[in-house]
């Protein structure tokens, strides 16, 4: 079954009670179990990015800071979460679907679950049209573990990246904010700067105003220069961790285009590992 990576509020309000749909909360940040705790969407159960989404080593710069669990620890997950090859997951974070609601989407997507959409705009926007919140405690019913075997879309390793990064053949997409991929100072990680031949569309871009994505049509224009440059198979992107990056691969998605690399480790790991680095300072 073929759908839209997207889901506006209002459709999602007509439909949330008839259909069945698990709505799972995948924001991520400080606090953010709190946070669901005390506020989420009716009948969403809670994901935590750090534990279930990455698998976390001591050691970022092998990985970065977000890199995906094993295939196992994701196939155990989604049975804790009561996700089967026929549940239709919608998930949102707190970010404008612009957190980890995209990298769940794209983990999904990844070991082939196609029914699967990200809540445009968050949970502001389902706020906004009067969607119900409470703080209710939400059962979940646990299933057997999902069955997946591999990540099958593509992901680019720090050796392959720093292999096509200055090649006219290929595209690095950095989506960080400007003032990182510039170099200006960096909040997270050790060193500021970008990878050396790699472009800057942060991922901000692909919102309107309102912090909803734009349509497929002005995506596809966005996005249809660079991705003639070098082709959906030679592009890669990241981010900071390899979380917001999905929401750049998301929206490409949504113009259109096939699925580009998704780089998880991202600066968090490059950064860490005497790579090329460039500024715009």
């Amino acid at each position: 079954m073929s759908i839209s990576p997207i889901i506006n509020a209002t459709e999602l309000l007509t439909i949330y009670k008839t259909e069945n749909i698990l709505l799972i909360d995948a924001s991520n940040g400080p606090n953010t179990r709190l946070n669901y705790d005390s506020k989420h969407l009716e009948g969403a159960i809670f994901a935590d990015a750090n534990t279930q989404l990455a698998t976390i080593e001591t050691n970022v710069a092998v990985g970065g800071r977000h890199p995906l669990p094993s295939i196992e620890d994701f196939s155990k997950t989604l049975g804790d979460l009561g996700v089967t090859p026929q549940t239709w997951v919608v998930v949102y974070d707190d970010k404008n679907g612009a957190n980890a609601a995209a990298r769940f989407w794209w983990m999904l997507r990844a070991i082939g679950h196609e029914k699967v959409q990200v809540l445009n705009g968050g949970i502001q926007a389902a706020e906004k049209i009067g969607f119900p919140v409470n703080s209710e405690p939400v059962s979940i019913a646990k299933k057997e573990n999902y069955p997946c075997t591999t990540w099958q879309w593509p992901i680019a390793s720090i050796d392959e990246v720093e292999k096509v990064a200055e090649l006219p053949s290929h595209t690095v997409i950095d989506v960080r904010e400007a003032f990182r991929y510039n170099g200006e100072s960096e909040p997270i990680d050790l060193i500021a700067g970008h990878i050396s031949g790699a472009i800057n569309i942060p991922f901000t871009h692909n919102l309107d105003e309102n912090g909803l994505f734009l349509p497929p049509e002005v995506l596809k224009e966005k996005y249809s220069p660079i991705l003639a440059e070098s082709s959906t198979e030679n592009t890669i992107v990241h981010c900071g961790s390899g979380i917001t990056a999905c929401h750049t691969l998301l929206a490409i998605h949504h113009a259109g285009f096939a699925i580009p690399k998704l780089y998880v480790g991202s600066w968090s790991e490059w950064s860490r590992n005497d790579k090329p680095i460039a500024t715009n300072k």
